[in-house]
């Protein structure tokens, strides 16, 4: 699928989330902010996971790491987006928080499912900007 004129900048909003993502900032690395209520967290270069998919492109953080207990995770889920002639168009997309149990034996002694999900609905904008 060729896309004409992509966006390197989205800024989205949901819930109590509100999520800033550049595909490449001022120092040619991908930044991320995740603001939920008073917590504000960045991320930059390798913090940040990317994973194309056939559904778009996903996008993972972790926000919260207890050892011996939990990890979690915000993903946002981004869908090709072709700007063409426009220089911002409106989208809406979720978000997933997702909780994985730890424990310091490994996963064997966990019990039950390890992974827990929040789906947040998500809306905004993509835009193309220069950095």
């Amino acid at each position: 699928m060729a896309v004409v004129n992509e966006p390197n900048l989205f800024e989205l909003q949901g819930g109590n989330i509100k999520v800033t993502y550049s595909t490449s900032g001022i120092i040619g690395q991908p930044q991320f902010s995740f603001k939920r209520g008073r917590t504000v967290l960045n991320f930059g270069g390798n913090q940040i996971r990317s994973e194309k998919a056939a559904i778009g492109t996903l996008v993972t953080v972790t926000i919260e790491t207890v050892p011996d207990l939990r990890t979690v995770l915000f993903s946002l889920m981004l869908p090709i987006v072709n700007l063409q002639q426009a220089s911002k168009v409106n989208l809406k997309t979720i978000g997933i928080l997702t909780t994985e149990k730890t424990s310091i034996g490994g996963p064997g002694l966990v019990k039950g499912a390890l992974q827990s999900y929040k789906v947040i609905v998500l809306a905004g904008t993509a835009k193309s900007v220069v950095f």
